[in-house]
């Protein structure tokens, strides 16, 4: 089966097709980093114009590096949230304007859950049930995977997520957009335990509840820096990179894995722009080894926001025959594991 996947759910307008869920055969990403690199983060109006301009052409793109017509395809599948509001509507305008005119199932698909499927994707052999990590600049998420089409919520942050709290504190170092690659790139050459940042204790939580939080973080660097400029004191920023990222890195780990434990999967998939930092798969890796978990993550092309991944998860949700009516909208704050925008 061949399906299309748009996405377009923030500032990267993409296509790709994909065969029976697993095999890529093309997969176009246009990115709007430049664009929105003057203003220090993505300008929704502007996104949302940009994919006016550039979805046809990639769509065209997609089919053609892929040697597939319109005709051909079992389906299309869309990005109908969460995201920016503007640029969901325009993939889903025109996912469901080429369904219609070509006569094709349309597939409603999550992006967080999406997301997970880069991991499909990249490794032939994996199946659920397994503990998704998804991380980025919107989200960071624990979800249980127990089917293809079964998503559990365990955790989630309750303010920045951790891409975000990337760029947040990249800002007050003076790094420019987007900021998570580089305090990567100036944590190389920094000493990670010159600072000791606090975590966040979310003691109040049950047990079972495997919430994030990193505004305490971001603003413990903040006024770190800030107390050192009124004390006089030299700062290292390339320490203060390091040190900041050490404490996301294994506060991820340490969520990832004791949820894990706790809900008994021996598998954890990560997934998300974040993904793409090696510092967060080399400590993710240290303490799934250590507990005897194995870890999957996909090439970093994957990580960022794609249309394979959509494709991909487009198929399950076909085969399972939950495909979405001409009354698909846009769900800008569109929960994990719901499906009220699709039927059976």
């Amino acid at each position: 089966m061949l399906i299309l996947g748009i996405e377009t759910s923030c500032d990267e307008t993409s296509a790709a097709v994909v065969r029976s869920g697993r095999e890529l055969l093309s997969n176009v990403i246009s990115s709007q980093i430049d664009i929105h690199k003057i203003y220090g983060g993505v300008v929704p109006e502007i996104a949302s114009r940009k994919h006016v301009e550039n979805i046809m052409l990639i769509i065209d793109q997609a089919l053609t590096e892929a040697s597939v017509t319109l005709e051909q395809l079992d389906g299309i599948a869309v990005t109908n949230g969460p995201g920016l509001v503007g640029a969901l509507l325009v993939g889903v305008a025109v996912a469901k304007t080429l369904a219609f005119a070509a006569d094709k199932p349309l597939i409603a698909a999550h992006h967080i859950e999406s997301h997970v499927f880069a991991n499909i994707l990249s490794f032939p052999d994996l199946h659920p049930s397994f503990l998704a990590l998804v991380v980025s600049g919107g989200h960071t998420s624990l979800i249980a995977v127990d089917d293809y089409n079964s998503y559990r919520l365990l955790g989630q942050t309750r303010d920045d997520a951790a891409g975000e709290a990337f760029d947040k504190v990249a800002r007050v170092l003076g790094l420019p957009y987007p900021g998570g690659p580089e305090v990567e790139k100036l944590a190389l050459n920094g000493n990670e335990h010159a600072i000791d940042f606090p975590r966040a204790r979310l003691k109040s939580l049950p047990v079972t509840n495997f919430d994030f939080s990193f505004s305490g973080l971001k603003s413990a660097v903040i006024n770190y820096l800030h107390n050192c400029e009124q004390r006089g004191v030299e700062i290292v920023i390339a320490d203060v990179a390091a040190s900041f990222q050490r404490v996301v890195c294994e506060t991820l780990a340490i969520n990832a894995v004791s949820a894990s434990k706790q809900f008994g999967y021996s598998k954890i998939v990560l997934a998300g722009g974040v993904a793409a930092n090696n510092k967060v798969r080399e400590t993710l890796q240290i303490y799934c080894k250590q507990k005897d978990i194995e870890l999957f993550v996909p090439p970093a092309v994957l990580c960022t926001d794609n249309a394979a991944m959509v494709a991909s998860r487009g198929y399950y949700s076909l085969i399972a025959g939950k495909t979405a009516g001409w009354d698909l909208n846009a769900v800008p704050n569109y929960p994990i594991g719901k499906n009220d925008n699709t039927s059976e």
